[in-house]
């Protein structure tokens, strides 16, 4: 909402969602419908339960079907490569598409058909086709919820609706990971993939409750309104030059790097303490992020309008240092699950910050989803380093030692964004009206 009490097309968008139906955006667009931003919301939660059927069900599979681990290792990598190219192109495909609603279906009918293979067929040849394109797939998937979601609720109301998406992707996976364990256990390790192909079914369905008027295509890509141009330079390499891009691609490989070991050290570590519950308190550790993230990222949305986004940065970074501290100095595994309390907070916190961010900065260019593209590469650089340097640094001097490391490279994300980063929020913004449900 402008400040400015001066009459002009971002007043009415200022009313967004009030109820859950937004006020008449200019230029004629349609208002987002009740029917299209719960098709959304449950698009994105059905889409978890499809994402959540691969990763380590994955692992299990393969290895009642006699594969070696070499063999399982080489599959994973091979899809972590993909997701990891593909970020960009990915991005760029989403900026150039004039549906984004049909780039989803096609991509989620693919991991569909992916999951079927791995069903069918788990010999190498098809599982290798079917991990590259389901990495592929992914790569697309993420940058068009955010261009649907851009599109049909615009810049203004943009923070609270990718609260709203974090809240369903986390209640998403929360669900199908129950459903897919207890089909694993009470069928076979291979139902989970057959779940996971009739998954894709619901998540099409609700694809398509979202109508295709009212998604604006220039929004989706992060242009401005035709009837309202401001000047700007739409240069792909313009963008890619951008301080505030480059700063905050290099704090979300910072956070990945401190963040993506922590897990499967701790995992190791309460193995290690209380073998007979492992499994039980990771499967807690996993869930009680979860219902963090659910809780929080509607409120991180609005905050974010209200405090600016650098705050809550300092949040995420703080909570992420401190989770690392508590790791390296608890003993106690069951007092480990509580910890996991403040990895919600970060993953609440990114899970907004990131698209919103990469919309401040892109706003105008035509290219938001090549921006996402470039923080998703950092992000999955920053990842695949973090477990390598993470086992090695524990291998070599303990777990207590890595998680102190690991808490200093946040620390370093922290103060990289204290000195560093700038403020996005465009000014004379406040946040829209609290949606509805």
């Amino acid at each position: 909402m402008l400040l400015s009490r001066k009459p002009n097309h971002a007043d009415r968008d200022s009313r967004v969602e009030r109820y859950n139906v937004a006020a008449p955006p200019p230029a004629g667009l349609p208002a987002p419908s009740r029917q299209s931003l719960r098709g959304l919301d449950w698009f994105i939660f059905f889409l978890a339960d499809v994402q959540t059927g691969f990763g380590p069900f994955i692992a299990v599979y393969l290895t009642t079907q006699k594969w070696t681990q070499v063999e399982i290792g080489l599959v994973l990598s091979i899809g972590g490569i993909v997701a990891l190219i593909g970020q960009m192109p990915g991005g760029a495909i989403i900026d150039a598409a004039k549906s984004e609603r049909l780039v989803a279906a096609l991509a989620i009918a693919t991991i569909g058909f992916c999951a079927l293979a791995y069903a069918a067929m788990p010999i190498f040849p098809v599982v290798v086709a079917a991990a590259t394109l389901h990495a592929a797939a992914s790569c697309v998937l993420g940058p068009a919820i955010a261009a649907i979601s851009l599109g049909l609720v615009g810049p203004l109301a943009i923070g609270e609706r990718l609260g709203r998406n974090a809240r369903f992707a986390s209640l998403g996976n929360g669900v199908a990971a129950a459903v897919m364990g207890t089909a694993g256990y009470l069928l076979s390790s291979r139902s989970v993939f057959l779940v996971t192909f009739l998954l894709a079914i619901p998540t099409l369905i609700a694809l398509s409750r979202i109508r295709e008027e009212e998604v604006d295509i220039a929004r989706c890509h992060g242009e401005m309104p035709r009837e309202a141009p401001v000047p700007g330079d739409t240069n792909i390499w313009h963008l890619i030059r951008q301080r505030p891009l480059i700063v905050f691609a290099l704090s979300v490989l910072l956070l990945q790097l401190a963040n993506a070991a922590m897990m499967p050290l701790m995992a190791s570590a309460v193995t290690a303490r209380s073998s007979q519950w492992a499994t039980v308190l990771v499967a807690f550790c996993i869930v009680v992020p979860q219902a963090i993230v659910a809780l929080l990222s509607p409120t991180v949305g609005r905050k974010a309008q209200l405090w600016g986004r650098r705050p809550l940065l300092l949040i995420g970074f703080g909570a992420l240092m401190i989770r690392g501290l508590l790791f390296a100095t608890v003993r106690d595994p069951y007092l480990l699950v509580a910890v996991q309390v403040f990895d919600g907070i970060t993953a609440a916190v990114f899970a907004v910050m990131i698209p919103l961010i990469v919309a401040d900065v892109a706003f105008g260019s035509g290219h938001f989803n090549l921006a996402q593209g470039i923080v998703g590469t950092a992000t999955g650089i920053g990842a695949s380093l973090s477990t390598a340097l993470g086992g090695y640094v524990s291998d070599k001097f303990g777990n207590a030692t890595a998680f102190i490391g690991l808490s200093g490279v946040a620390a370093t994300g922290l103060l990289l964004i204290l000195f560093v980063m700038p403020e996005t929020r465009r000014t004379g913004m406040v946040a829209p009206k609290k949606m509805a449900g």
